[in-house]
Parts: C-alpha cells; structure tokens; sequence
C-alpha cells in the first residue's frame, strides 16, 4: 500500500499518518511519500502512483482537495488525531521579536497582539525549520524543537495539541450514496447518554 501526505520530513500530516498506519497494524506494509502540496498528493492517487491520500480536515487546501478532484478522488475514512505539541519559540537571543511567523490555522490558537507583524508560512514544519536556521526570530512550531536546540531556542509560551479531524482519500468510492458512520463510536455512546 502506498500512501501520501503533506511533506516536508518531520511535518504533522506525516507524524499522524504514520500514527494511523500503526493504529491499522499496516505500518510496516505500506510506503509513505510526501507531497509539496495537496495538489500533487491527490494527482498521484488519481495516477495511481499513490493508493490513498491523508489530509487534515482544517488544511486551507481541504475544500480545494475535495472541489478539485471530486470525481475520481473519495473520502474513504476520517478519523480524531491529536497533532504534535505546539509552542511559541523564540531563538536565543533575540529580545522581543516584532514579527512571528505562523501558519494560519494556528494563529488562531494564540493572541497575536503582541507582534507587530505576522509572517505567515505554508506550514508548521517550515516554521519550525526556519527558527531553527534563523530564518525566523520567533514562531508557532513545534515544541519539541527547543528539546532538541536547547542554545538556539527556548519556548516562551507551551501550546500543546489539538485533536483535529482527518481525511483519507482513496480511488474507490465507500460512501454508495449513504452516511457512513460507526454506531459504536464514542460519539454514539455520548448521544445514548445524552438521551
């Protein structure tokens, strides 16, 4: 099994779909390539270079990814992840940056009032990289990379996760016109509880 997601190395679509692949108990028989856009990702599946394509659901390219390639490219599962932890980090050194850089489903996880300037990038794995090249001074990434560059960045405010909804996507159509849906989930329980 081949599948695709969001690059580049490190990035959060490819921490989750890893995740999911050990969730099914597949990690081990499939191949995971990464794409530089979701455009890419869902032409492979179209191609049949890939066999199913993972994307978050608040992805800004989600309703692109499904208007796009509605015919030929289906939902075939979604499932509740959390993400890899988020932090503000700022590079050692650098008193009170005026910019920060973000992508922009998280800026919405912070108050943004304290920067002059918001730098936005395509995703947190550039954020992330580019702090720990000095590209940027300060930003959204991820909180385990001031672990591992302790004399270049400190974490000045802890994010954490958030459970975010996922989308696979595979050639074959699942839906055959009704809701598919698990009458055991754990929202179905929370529903016979709320009666």
């Amino acid at each position: 099994m081949r599948f695709i997601t969001l690059g580049p190395r490190g990035s959060n679509h490819e921490f989750v779909l890893h995740r999911y692949l050990e969730f099914h108990g597949i990690r081990e028989l499939a191949t995971v390539d990464l794409a530089v856009d979701f455009k890419q990702g869902a032409q492979a599946v179209i191609d049949r270079r890939s066999d199913f394509l993972l994307q978050c659901a608040v992805h800004p390219a989600t309703s692109a990814t499904v208007a796009r390639f509605f015919d030929g490219l289906y939902a075939i599962d979604t499932f509740i992840s959390p993400s890899q932890d988020l932090a503000i980090i700022q590079r050692c050194g650098a008193e009170r940056p005026q910019s920060l850089a973000v992508m922009r489903p998280t800026l919405d996880y912070i108050d943004a009032s304290q920067w002059e300037h918001i730098e936005l990038v395509d995703t947190v794995a550039e954020v992330t990289a580019g702090l720990v090249d000095g590209t940027y001074a300060a930003g959204v990434a991820y909180a385990a990379v001031a672990q591992k560059h302790p004399e270049r960045l400190q974490v000045t405010q802890f994010i954490g996760t958030v459970d975010d909804a996922w989308i696979v996507y595979g050639r074959t159509r699942v839906s055959n016109g009704g809701v598919v849906a698990w009458r055991d989930s754990p929202a179905a329980a929370c529903y016979r509880q709320s009666e």
